[in-house]
Order: C-alpha cells, then sequence, then structure tokens
C-alpha cells in the first residue's frame, strides 16, 4: 500500500483526478496478515504482524456496521467483478490467499470458504469465523477477501457510469450507503473544487474500465486517528480550541490513500481499490524536506478544500508547526 509522497504532495494545491498507469508487476493489494513463505504461522504471530490494525478495524465494522460497509444495488451481479479480485489477490500473494476451486483460502487469517461455509484452516482469529457467519452467505466471500486485504473495494460500471456494488469497511469521512448508485460524477458531487474530477467523469469512467491498470494517491491531515472515519463515527469538534501549535500538531494525524483500479475481464468494469493508511503527523514527516512540501500544499489549499477537509481553523497552527519542522536540520 505504498504511498507516493512526491506524487501526491504537490503545490499549489489542485482537486484533481492524477491518474497515472501502474508499472508492470506492481501490486494492487496488500494482506492484512501474511507469512511471506506461504507456511501458516501461529495465531500468535499473525496477531503481531503489521497488517493488524486493518484487520481489527475491519473486523469491528463488519461486525457492528456490515450493512454501512457491505452494499449494492438490486440486481446487480458483482460474480465477474469478485471473481477478477480474488485472482488478483491470489496471482499477488500466494501465501496469503488461495483459489482451489469452489474454496477460496485465506491463508493468514486461518480461515477459508467451502462454497459459502466457513473453515477454520488452523488455529487463528475466531473472530474473522464469527463475523463470516453472522453475514448473509452471498457476502461471505466479499468479506473474507476484505478481511484479508488491507484495501476496501468498489465496482465502477462503464455502462451505467454508476458505483453498483461497494465494500467499504474504511471510508474517509464519507458514507458508502450514501454513494452506493451513484454515478462517478455525483459520488464526487461533494467534494470541494472537484469541477476536475466531475467534468472528466465520464472518460475518467471509460480510462479505468477500459482494461488497463491505473493508480492515484490522496493525503489530508486530520484530528481522526482511527482508519475507520463514517461520518456518524467521527467527532464533528474536530481539534479541541485553545491548543498551541505542538499540541494541535501532537493531535493531527497524516491520512492517505492509495487508490488502484482492476480490470474485470469479460465486463466494462473496473474494482476501485481503496487502501488507507493513518499516521501520527510528526511521525509521517520523516524529514524537513517532506514537512516543507506538505507545509506549501497546506497554504496554498483553497478556502473551500479547507472547509470540506475541516482544516480552516487548524491551519495557522498546523502551517507553524510545518514550517518549524522544515527548517530543522537534515
Amino acid at each position: 500500500m505504498a504511498f507516493d509522497f512526491d506524487a501526491a504532495v504537490q503545490a499549489p494545491h489542485r482537486m484533481q483526478p492524477g491518474l497515472r498507469r501502474l508499472a508492470a508487476g506492481a501490486r494492487q493489494l496488500t494482506p492484512t496478515i501474511a507469512d511471506a513463505t506461504g507456511a501458516l504461522a501461529g495465531a500468535d504471530s499473525r496477531r503481531t504482524d503489521a497488517g493488524q490494525r486493518h484487520l481489527r478495524e475491519k473486523l469491528a465494522v463488519l461486525g457492528a456496521f456490515a450493512p454501512q460497509a457491505l452494499l449494492q444495488v438490486p440486481g446487480f451481479d458483482a460474480g465477474l467483478a469478485l471473481a477478477a479480485l480474488a485472482a488478483q489477490a491470489a496471482a499477488e500473494h500466494p501465501g496469503a490467499f488461495a483459489i482451489d476451486g469452489d474454496h477460496w483460502l485465506a491463508h493468514g487469517l486461518g480461515w477459508a470458504l467451502d462454497g459459502d461455509a466457513p473453515v477454520e484452516l488452523a488455529p487463528g482469529w475466531p473472530e474473522v469465523g464469527t463475523v463470516l457467519a453472522a453475514l448473509e452467505p452471498g457476502w461471505r466471500r466479499t468479506a473474507l477477501l476484505s478481511l484479508a486485504f488491507a484495501e476496501d473495494f468498489a465496482v465502477i460500471d462503464a455502462t451505467t457510469g454508476t458505483l453498483p456494488w461497494l465494500a467499504v469497511a474504511l471510508p474517509s469521512v464519507w458514507a458508502p450507503e450514501h454513494k452506493v448508485g451513484r454515478s462517478f460524477a455525483e459520488a464526487h458531487a461533494p467534494v470541494a473544487d472537484n469541477r476536475l474530477i466531475t467534468g472528466a467523469a465520464p472518460q475518467l469512467v471509460k480510462l479505468v474500465t477500459g482494461g488497463e491498470r491505473w493508480e492515484r494517491f490522496v493525503w489530508t491531515l486530520t484530528a481522526h486517528p482511527r482508519l475507520h472515519a463514517h461520518p456518524d463515527r467521527v467527532d464533528p469538534a474536530r481539534w479541541a480550541p485553545g491548543l498551541d501549535d505542538d499540541s494541535l500538531a501532537a493531535q493531527t494525524w497524516w491520512r492517505t490513500e492509495r487508490q488502484t483500479f482492476i480490470p474485470v475481464p469479460g465486463a466494462a468494469q473496473a474494482v476501485f481499490t481503496i487502501g488507507v493508511d493513518v499516521q501520527p503527523l510528526a511521525r509521517a514527516m520523516a524529514t524537513p524536506a517532506m514537512a516543507g512540501q506538505v507545509h506549501d500544499a497546506l497554504a496554498s489549499m483553497s478556502d473551500a478544500v479547507l472547509a470540506y477537509r475541516g482544516l480552516s481553523t487548524a491551519r495557522p497552527a498546523l502551517l507553524r508547526w510545518l514550517a518549524r519542522r522544515a527548517a530543522e536540520a537534515a
């Protein structure tokens, strides 16, 4: 889930598609729990894997709020898209995910599906089996992929120009239930300074469903520390009032997304992957140069973008903190 800092953080800041072709062999998925050798590790080993944060939060969301995360328009058949996603996962990470006929095996999780029936492969995460068993059988394969990989998923359908299917457990302050079935332009309508995105929506949909693989990057600064940021569960107050620069920066998080598009053979569709990461701002600004880039991009944001991202009040303090960090000796 590599985030290309230099490609994403630019001044002046513009809300734009920013698509680029993926290099041959570039991976689009990130296992939540994986053994690089393909062998099954013990449960304790899996619980200390770097991807466990995504897995923990997805388990919580799918266990409590599945109807807000797993969505499709009536009558839509996601079979081809789901098969393309599973094939991509197995090709990229055979040690984490495999397909054996009607068996889908998430080795890192220690769970599989035999048809729609959950099967424990080895002592692993009991919560995975609990979540899978509680879901409607038709959503279990989607959930297994969602838990096995850090990314969220959506289907873009070129025939209708809409998003007819979503598996989004970790949204960035947007409600998946309000996006399903909407056109690409409608889904991005609330985004500030969106004219470059919405104006090119038909061409973008045609491009990303045309058989090539693409990626783009998004970032913001936020007071919300969790990966899961459904608006129903985000504090609207943002930062506490009266914080000095250092205190406000200490409560600020660097939120990034790497978004990619997986073509769906046999259909004018693509699986849209959304890989979210959240780090404390001070840790994310690993060098003075990085802090300087973010400073200049933040300083160039329009009032509309600042309001949309909830940064209007916090920007002055963040700019001062970033300027001091940028001035530090490398």
